[in-house]
């Protein structure tokens, strides 16, 4: 499903990615089983990380951060966690399918990117950035790559990297049936967080789309 170049191994020894694709989803506007894990998880969080501190206490957190920091970057998903967990501001509303991907990604701390499997053009191939290769963002905007970042493309182009994030081209919408959420881990957070990131993005999906069904991926390193 994933062919790794040697330049990516080279480059990232320790790292991988985790893939899951998963058939017969659905991203209703709203969903009320979504809503109500969705305010568990908001408490669960407020009570377990207390101050930014508590947050960074997290290995895998400052993993992150080190990578980031490399490329003259902040980790955003720190300061989504924070947002939720210490300020105590609400998940942003999106279509559900989204939600389900963030709400795993602020409860792990887990850099993920989501994908309509259906707008991929196979194959896919983690790969090592070329400064400023070009891709249009999710936002709409144009992204240009950090040389050595991680990134993953088809047959038409980039689809998501660590710095710049996921593509226009192949973004979840309301009408994706088929889905593939690609899980990026730099050295220092390990397989198994991966393995529960993706099973969580799956649960979370199950709520509203009950039929949805697991269609391949795995850990690639």
């Amino acid at each position: 499903m994933l062919q790794v170049t040697a330049g990516w191994r080279a480059a990232h020894p320790g790292a991988c990615v985790g893939l899951l694709a998963v058939d017969k989803v659905a991203s209703p506007e709203s969903d009320a089983r979504l809503e109500a894990k969705k305010n568990e998880l908001e408490s669960a969080l407020r009570e377990r990380y207390r101050t930014r501190e508590d947050l960074l206490a997290l290995g895998h957190v400052q993993a992150y951060r080190d990578y980031y920091r490399r490329f003259g970057k902040t980790y955003f998903v720190l300061l989504q966690m924070e947002s939720v967990a210490v300020k105590g501001k609400p998940f942003p509303r999106e279509a559900a399918l989204v939600e389900a991907m963030f709400m795993a990604e602020v409860k792990s701390g887990l850099l993920t990117a989501g994908h309509d499997l259906a707008a991929v053009a196979a194959p896919l191939v983690l790969d090592v950035a070329a400064d400023g290769e070009g891709y249009t963002g999710i936002g709409g905007r144009e992204q240009a790559t950090k040389a050595g970042d991680m990134l993953i493309r088809d047959r038409q182009g980039i689809i998501s990297s660590v710095v710049c994030g996921p593509d226009f081209r192949t973004r979840l919408t309301a009408a994706t049936t088929r889905s593939l959420f690609v899980v990026y881990a730099p050295p220092g957070v390990g397989q198994s967080l991966v393995e529960s990131q993706l099973e969580d993005i799956l649960a979370n999906v199950r709520l509203f789309a009950p039929a949805a069904t697991p269609a391949g991926g795995g850990i690639f390193r």
